[in-house]
């Protein structure tokens, strides 16, 4: 017959002769297969993280409308959702970015954010699909009046008796006055307006006119001759052009 187990020592239990066996060695082995088991799961769970980190994080901004862009790291991964944050140079909390938190586009407006053109900024990018989440992706750091481009003037065309007379209008930005109006660019940036002239393709002439120019006329064209213009904004102190227009297209008098 067995005997009823006596109260003996935690980890242990008599054998036949009495001989006490450790238990703990088999305690050890039992739990490093238990962590063996768990890696795969750890490694995998990694690996779906690292391959949700959005890729080119970086603002796009023309007329001061500044604009962070990304892409997914797979096009694949349908329900994608998205999560911004910025902050400013040299600051050391990230702020949420509130109407860009759970997003599935893959772009966020951040004109409002980044509104001060004397600061620098940077902004970064989460990813999350089926309760894993992606490391933080981060955009290089932006400066808005260094780096924003600027869209050609509106641009009109009167044909009269002494010439071709041009109207320009330049591009606003999304600032406001306090009465409300837009603010104009060239507020903002010293501008240059290039004109260019063309007759069946064949660029004929390349005016450029201080940005507080609003309206001139171009003589000396020969009559009943349609002639087209293409106008484009320059920035003087970054030193370079933005688009130009679609040509616009008259016939002389």
């Amino acid at each position: 017959m067995y005997k009823e187990c006596s109260g003996g020592a935690a980890g242990q239990y008599k054998r036949p002769h009495g001989a006490a066996v450790d238990m703990r060695p088999l305690t050890f082995w039992l739990f490093c297969i238990s962590i063996l088991n768990a890696y795969p799961r750890i490694s995998h769970s990694k690996d779906a993280s690292r391959g949700l980190i959005p890729q080119e994080v970086r603002f796009r901004s023309l007329d001061y409308s500044n604009v962070l862009h990304w892409k997914p790291q797979s096009y694949t991964n349908k329900g994608q959702k998205f999560f911004v944050q910025y902050k400013v140079y040299g600051d050391k909390q990230w702020t949420d970015v509130t109407q860009c938190q759970g997003i599935s586009q893959t772009s966020c407006d951040l004109t409002q954010q980044t509104s001060d053109p004397r600061e620098w900024y940077y902004a970064r990018v989460q990813a999350a699909l089926h309760g894993t989440q992606s490391g933080w992706a981060l955009s290089p750091r932006f400066n808005p009046y260094w780096e924003t481009s600027v869209s050609p003037p509106a641009m009109r065309l009167r044909a009269t008796e002494q010439g071709v007379v041009i109207r320009l209008r330049p591009p606003r930005s999304p600032y406001r006055r306090r009465r409300g109006s837009f603010i104009s660019m060239r507020k903002l940036q010293k501008l240059t307006f290039r004109i260019f002239i063309t007759h069946d393709g064949v660029l004929q002439e390349t005016l450029e006119v201080e940005g507080c120019v609003t309206e001139l006329v171009v003589k000396d064209q020969n009559p009943r001759t349609t002639y087209c213009f293409q106008v484009e904004a320059h920035l003087l102190q970054q030193g370079r052009s933005g688009t130009r227009s679609n040509p616009t297209c008259i016939t002389t008098r």
